[in-house]
């Protein structure tokens, strides 16, 4: 009995929520959760329900955080990885299913993601928090240049092939490698991929399954490393999951679009505020260290 390459890749995304459901249970276990807050189950709705449509999560959810103060920042890089999982995972099955992309290319960027990101984990779960603080600052910097190039329209609108090859091809490959090591310290992948995808003279719509498979198998063995070692708030993460889940389901069957220009712009400033606030709070921690030296 043979199976497509489609049908391969969602069998190997169920081995891959199962690994991420059973390190995720017993990772959080000992850590004894108390109940997830509204708030927080909120805030997972919402961030996932506009990650479905092409938002993202990682850089409004770092927003939400550091004004809540919900979560310290040295943990804020394995939160997002290990809260927004499973609704990634969700995403992926749904968009792998219903767009056409060349079946190389989609498992050739997973795979380089995939690799970036345990670079990555190793190196993120162990940097101390001025160095989280500044790595995210400067990440969520080039997220709000990003939201406000797709608020004016100056990112490439895209072609109509699903699929490169040679030296496009290898370019895709090394810059989704990058994307998937900067996933650790908490810089969203979708935003940059699509416009990645874009470039390359790719179908937009190709770059969903990509930006979402990337993420669904690069981000269960990162959040596995972060809750090893204690780097996440585990009542964020059970939040973000109970919130997240739904909230796809929506936006992918019953909203499935919207006009995100106004929100864009909103998300740009909100992120680049927090771009400043986070670099700032980097640079007098490095201050206040080196006068006690």
């Amino acid at each position: 009995m043979s199976f497509d390459p489609k049908s391969l890749l969602l069998a190997a995304l169920g081995v891959t929520t199962v690994y991420y459901l059973a390190t995720t249970v017993a990772g959080l276990r000992p850590f004894g959760t108390n109940a997830p807050t509204w708030r927080g189950i909120l805030t997972g709705a919402v961030t996932n329900f506009f990650d479905t449509l092409g938002i993202g999560s990682y850089a409004t959810t770092t927003a939400i955080f550091r004004a809540t103060n919900s979560v310290p920042v040295e943990k804020i890089p394995g939160t997002l990885n290990a809260g927004h999982t499973m609704a990634t995972l969700v995403q992926t099955v749904i968009f792998t299913k219903a767009v056409e992309v060349d079946p190389v290319t989609l498992i050739g960027m997973i795979l380089a993601a995939v690799s970036g990101s345990l670079l990555g984990a190793n190196s993120v779960a162990r940097w101390p928090k001025a160095r989280i603080q500044r790595g995210m600052g400067l990440c969520l910097a080039a997220a709000a240049a990003l939201f406000i190039m797709q608020a004016l329209n100056l990112v490439p609108g895209g072609g109509t092939a699903i699929g490169v090859t040679g030296v496009k091809l290898g370019i895709a490959l090394l810059v989704n490698f990058v994307l998937g090591a900067l996933m650790t310290i908490g810089i969203g992948l979708y935003g940059p991929c699509l416009l990645l995808v874009s470039v390359l003279g790719m179908n937009p719509a190709a770059g969903f399954p990509i930006m979402m498979g990337s993420c669904a198998f690069l981000m269960p063995f990162a959040s596995d490393r972060f809750i090893r070692l204690g780097k996440v708030d585990p009542r964020a993460v059970m939040a973000n999951i109970i919130g997240g889940v739904p909230a796809v389901l929506v936006a992918a069957y019953i909203v499935k679009s919207l006009p995100l220009t106004a929100l864009r712009w909103l998300v740009a400033v909100v992120v680049a505020y927090t771009a400043v606030t986070l670099i700032m709070s980097a640079r007098r921690k490095t201050e206040a260290e080196g006068a006690h030296a």
